[in-house]
């Protein structure tokens, strides 16, 4: 007979490694029962869980191959790489192990594996820095969902951003690969949206949000990297209120030519000419000025960085089945522009509470995004509603040639009169919108600007919405058919 230990166990296998049928991405339900004596068993299978591994972690005798940190200059003043460089003089050989690191709690069960919060053992007195330890077995997994791990880890190496995390370290040891990165106090933005008044955000929380997600797919994007992940799951929270994008195993590299366009535009600009420095460059300014100094409509021509992978291609169908471009649905193959629908899919959940294509069910949502049917917006009025609705109809055009952001990428997007006002090189520094429930807004000593002037890793939830590959398994109709009257 089973003892409860072995049984909680064998429950604690079932619910971090569910068997392939549940990870078969098909479209059928799925859901679990659960009792207040089987989650006590299986917090205690946890709890055993993470001091084992923690033991194995001490006393380990494993060679390791560590991966060498590199240089990460926005991140240079960061206590988490103080705290890491400290631990690199203490190890005999100049590289983190695995014993180093102290696992706290386990905090959540991913599709690749599982995330456990640590700290360096040999700096818990004096810095109390905090990270994320993605652990996956390699045993595990498919070939295909070892080289996603190898695309995660390949990625998080060449990221720099203050919305991106930061890659510590890529250890090897046995026949686990471990990646240390940032911890997100402040759990997801799906999570967040939940403890809203009809689970939406005002317009100037959108805003804010959105701004700082903008520019975290700009870089990702001038390096050639399209997402294909968008959605509040993967938006996690610091714990200052910003954002960190998440997981990159569904990402795909491609070539990107960066370029320098000239632009002329006219808005209004202060009565002055000559230069000025903005953030990718100089902008030339010559404006029709009054004796009085105010400011008047003028003429600027404005040289942009433009760098966006536009002939980016894969027929790989992965993705959330609510934040799925067109293009990916048919099968038909697809490029950056599903990251700038998925952009719009976000803006309208932040805004309405819900994605603007959902159905009854998976099925109905894909015929949905696929036909012809344009979006459809509720019947809500805040200032800046206008512009947003706007914005979001030109992110959710269903041909990716005609798409806001497909040609130009964010370069487009920023001048879209819903961010008027965002001072973007001052972004990282915007305070977060206080009317927002239950977001962390830790202070620190350096000084805020204000939002917008107008003219954990996450824990996991039982509303969390699946990943799918393969998504078109169990659909009535065939992939490279029409849906909708759409191919």
């Amino acid at each position: 007979m089973q003892s409860p230990v072995s049984a909680a166990m064998d429950e604690e296998s079932a619910l971090f490694f569910p068997s392939e049928s549940d990870l078969d991405f098909s479209f059928t339900s799925f859901t679990t029962a659960t009792s207040s004596s089987t989650t006590a068993r299986t917090s205690l299978a946890r709890s055993s869980l993470t001091l084992s591994f923690n033991d194995r972690l001490s006393t380990t005798q494993e060679s390791t191959n560590t991966t060498p940190l590199c240089s990460r200059p926005h991140r240079a003043r960061d206590p988490h790489w103080s705290a890491i460089k400290t631990a690199l003089n203490l190890s005999s050989d100049g590289a983190l192990h695995l014993r180093q690191l102290k696992l706290l709690r386990h905090l959540g069960t991913g599709n690749l594996g599982r995330v456990f919060l640590c700290r360096l053992r040999d700096s818990d007195q004096v810095n109390n820095s905090c990270y994320a330890l993605k652990v996956v077995d390699k045993d595990s997994l498919s070939p295909k969902k070892l080289s996603h791990v190898q695309t995660e880890a390949d990625i998080l190496s060449l990221l720099d951003h203050p919305f991106l995390p930061t890659l510590y370290a890529h250890i090897e040891v046995s026949h686990y690969t471990c990646l240390l990165i940032d911890y997100c106090s402040g759990g997801d933005l799906h999570s967040l949206l939940r403890k809203q008044p009809g689970n939406r955000l005002s317009v100037k929380a959108v805003k804010f949000f959105a701004a700082e997600v903008l520019v975290a797919l700009e870089y990702l994007h001038a390096l050639g990297i399209v997402y294909r992940d968008l959605k509040p799951e993967n938006i996690l929270l610091r714990d200052d209120g910003h954002i960190m994008l998440s997981d990159f195993d569904l990402s795909f590299k491609a070539d990107v030519v960066p370029t320098l366009i000239e632009t002329r535009t006219t808005r209004r600009v202060a009565s002055t000419s000559g230069t000025q420095c903005s953030c990718f460059g100089w902008e030339n300014l010559s404006s029709s000025s009054n004796s009085d100094g105010v400011e008047s409509e003028g003429e600027e021509t404005v040289t942009e960085f433009v760098a966006e992978p536009t002939a980016a291609f894969s027929k790989s169908c992965v993705g959330t089945h609510e934040y799925l471009a067109p293009e990916l649905v048919s099968g038909m193959g697809h490029g950056n522009g599903v990251d700038w629908w998925a952009f719009g899919v976000l803006l309208y959940e932040l805004m309405y509470g819900t994605t603007p294509f959902k159905g009854g069910s998976k099925e109905s949502t894909l015929r949905n995004i696929a036909s012809s049917r344009q979006v459809r917006f509720p019947d809500f009025e805040e200032e800046g509603m206008d512009e947003a609705r706007e914005l979001i109809q030109k992110l959710l055009v269903k041909d990716p040639r005609r798409r806001l952001g497909c040609a130009r990428g964010a370069t487009d997007i920023k001048r879209h009169p819903f961010f008027d006002g965002v001072k973007w090189a001052l972004i990282r520094n915007y305070k977060p919108p206080a009317e927002v429930r239950g977001l962390e807004k830790k202070t620190k000593s350096k000084t805020h600007v204000s939002h917008v002037t107008r003219g954990s890793l996450s824990h996991s939830h039982p509303h969390r919405r699946r990943r799918f590959s393969r998504w078109w398994k169990g659909l009535g109709f065939n992939k490279k058919k029409k849906i909708g009257g759409l191919l």
